[in-house]
């Protein structure tokens, strides 16, 4: 009688403790998607340089329409608006591969090809997080930071080639 009594409270404890674990799973799993939603507001706190183009650069690379496209997707992305990201890999490809392919001369060099690179490493990790549901806020915010950072760092590459090969050294 006894042996009977204790098996139904061990099972009727066991049930009892596993419906509690699924509860705390959920409750944990819900947070997190609701973590990951990122506003405007929160990209816009973000520290770090922000160079534009310099006037001569904007006219060297006027009909660079991938750099215009990239440009557009930066836009987006202080936005908030991630979508560019998720299940676009065959523009996301082409738009890199294009950028590369049709630097202007006025730009290219070994240092900008280095930035086009990082950038494009940098956009590669911000889409892998974006389409996770795991990515905490904080991580998907870094990878927003890093992702802005080295479009900045090109601009800024940009416009020290143009800068430099404008510079006319006189020989004694």
């Amino acid at each position: 009688m006894k042996l009977k009594l204790i098996i139904t409270l061990s099972i009727l404890l066991s049930f009892v403790a596993c419906k509690k674990t699924q509860d705390a799973d959920t409750e944990v799993v819900t947070e997190e998607k609701i973590s990951q939603d990122i506003t405007e507001k929160a990209i816009s706190k973000l520290k770090y340089i922000e160079y534009a183009l310099d006037i001569k650069t904007k006219k060297a690379i006027e009909d660079w329409q991938e750099y215009f496209q990239l440009e557009t997707v930066i836009n987006d992305v202080k936005k908030a608006d991630l979508t560019f990201f998720y299940d676009n890999d065959k523009n996301i490809k082409k738009l890199l591969r294009d950028l590369v392919k049709d630097i202007p001369e006025a730009v290219n060099s070994p240092s900008t090809i280095a930035r086009i690179a990082a950038l494009e490493t940098h956009l590669y990790k911000l889409k892998s997080l974006s389409n996770l549901s795991t990515t905490s806020k904080k991580e998907l915010l870094l990878a927003i930071q890093d992702f802005l950072k080295s479009f900045s760092n090109l601009n800024f590459q940009m416009n020290q080639k143009i800068e430099a090969d404008g510079i006319i050294i006189l020989k004694p």
